[in-house]
């Protein structure tokens, strides 16, 4: 009884020599010799095959970061930190990836976001020459990737837009070996590079674009520890464009007087997307901090990213922050912070409210409540286990009442007061933490739109970077890159939208 579907295809050969064959294996020897495989190496070792057949860029691009030995920071599956194609889903969703595939562009917006430093040229960027000199750097060494982006139709194969990584390059015969992420369809193969050229040199019909190729290798700095930024979602651009751009307008036509109005000024317009703009890197979450579990190396990543959050709590500017939003109508409700689920202090107000309605005996709603004032403390005694205080009061209109409920608890340090620090090994950072990390992080001609002059000083005297620990000078740069790399990913997708060269 025959079988429905295709196992793979035969290789159009010409143009292309299969791998395995006995002219791909002496292509592969000699270019051995001639020191052209060097980043082969690193790329066998993780090469895999695209798990969606609309993969083939999210597969090339998690085997070329695992092959850098990129940590993505957050998990994969079990204890692991690795990439996989599920993990690449901040500039795409993945289900839009599986039904339409994803652009050149979008590509190169997903390597930056996974944290490594991108060339990218389309054709009409560069010279086959030119890409002649990149394939032949990165064959030489093991530092750096080439992803390429081409038309299968120039090779004979069926199919259309392709990605697959450049696995090594033969000089003699100005070869290239592509190691075709689609195994179930074609093997690795060997094409003449100015095939290769022509067959990026094509269009791409969904963006009007050119292909191209895209250079991939280890950054200069590292990623940050607790703040991160991911173009996930489209509203997310809003917020970056925000800070960025509009915020030094509106403080070049307010008149601002001291620190409180600056803050004013930054806070009151806020997208209200902010809350889910900013999130943590860690990927310990709070049912996984009970300490007897974590590895050695996870208990020490969380001690840094610790004393990240200390050290934007020691700073000046946090104390204004604090200040500003302690006076805010009541602890910063105006004011959009970090995911309400993991805001520790909001969760107690939610307790509160409903506390008081279950004593009240009403039915499962707080509509009408509203907690005035919430404090949460860890308690411990007689060596019993941590018990966590949520204590608040609570109103409805007409009444008020005190109310306190204990909550079993594996933390060893929390802090009194919604508004206060939120530090303790396991906590997401706070709405005031991320602010002031935001702060920091905007370029220095943000606050250039002041007209006080001495309000001037003290501002960049708060701002400043240079008198920072080192730790939180570096996690403030990269947040402030992050911030430019999230504006260009979608300037980027603008271009692609109106059929613009990328730059």
């Amino acid at each position: 009884m025959a079988m429905a579907g295709l196992y793979r295809r035969i290789l159009p050969s010409p143009p292309a020599i299969d791998f395995a064959s006995a002219e791909g294996k002496q292509l592969f020897m000699e270019a051995i010799q001639n020191g052209t495989m060097e980043g082969f190496y690193r790329l066998i070792s993780y090469f895999q095959t695209q798990s969606e057949p609309a993969y083939c860029g999210l597969a090339s691009l998690s085997m070329v970061l695992n092959a850098l030995a990129i940590d993505p920071g957050r998990k994969w599956k079990g204890p692991w930190r690795w990439f996989d194609e599920s993990m690449l889903d901040c500039c795409e969703p993945l289900e839009q990836v599986k039904a339409k595939g994803i652009s050149f562009g979008k590509l190169v917006c997903l390597a930056h976001c996974a944290g490594v430093k991108v060339e990218a040229y389309r054709t009409n960027q560069s010279t086959i020459d030119d890409f002649r000199v990149h394939i032949m750097r990165c064959s030489t060494s093991d530092d750096c990737h080439l992803i390429s982006s081409y038309h299968r139709g120039t090779f004979k194969q069926t199919g259309t837009g392709h990605f697959s990584p450049i696995g090594g390059y033969h000089a003699g015969r100005d070869m290239a070996l592509i190691l075709d992420v689609a195994r179930f369809k074609y093997p690795p193969h060997w094409v003449p590079l100015t095939l290769l050229w022509e067959a990026m040199d094509r269009t791409d019909e969904t963006t009007a674009q050119r292909r191209g190729f895209m250079l991939i290798s280890r950054p200069h700095t590292e990623p940050g520890l607790l703040y991160t930024l991911s173009c996930k979602h489209e509203s997310w651009v809003g917020v970056a464009k925000y800070l960025m751009d509009d915020v030094p307008l509106l403080l070049k036509s307010e008149d601002v007087k001291d620190i409180n109005k600056v803050l004013h000024v930054v806070f009151l317009s806020l997208p209200s997307s902010f809350g889910d703009f900013i999130k943590w890197v860690a990927e310990i979450r709070r049912q996984e901090d009970g300490g007897q579990s974590l590895s050695q190396e996870e208990k020490g990543r969380l001690s840094v990213k610790d004393e990240v959050l200390k050290q934007v709590q020691e700073t000046d500017l946090f104390k204004h922050v604090v200040a500003f939003l302690s006076s805010s109508n009541s602890c910063c409700r105006n004011v959009p912070i970090l995911d309400q689920e993991e805001d520790l202090p909001d969760i107690a107000a939610s307790v509160c409210c409903q506390g008081a309605e279950i004593l009240a005996g009403k039915s499962a709603s707080v509509e009408g409540y509203f907690c005035k004032e919430k404090c949460v403390k860890c308690l411990k005694a007689n060596g019993d286990k941590p018990i966590t205080l949520i204590s608040g009061t609570v109103v409805d209109g007409i009444s008020e009442q005190g109310l306190d409920v204990l909550v079993p608890s594996s933390q060893t340090k929390m802090i009194c007061c919604g508004c206060g620090p939120s530090s303790h090994i396991g906590m997401h950072p706070a709405g005031n933490d991320v602010l002031t990390a935001l702060l920091l992080a905007l370029p220095p001609v943000t606050w250039s739109g002041i007209k006080d002059e001495k309000l001037l000083q003290e501002i960049h005297a708060l701002v400043s970077t240079e008198h920072l620990p080192i730790l939180l000078q570096e996690e403030v740069l990269h947040l402030r890159r992050q911030l430019h790399l999230l504006k260009r990913c979608q300037e980027n997708r603008v271009d692609e939208d109106l059929g613009a060269p990328l730059s």
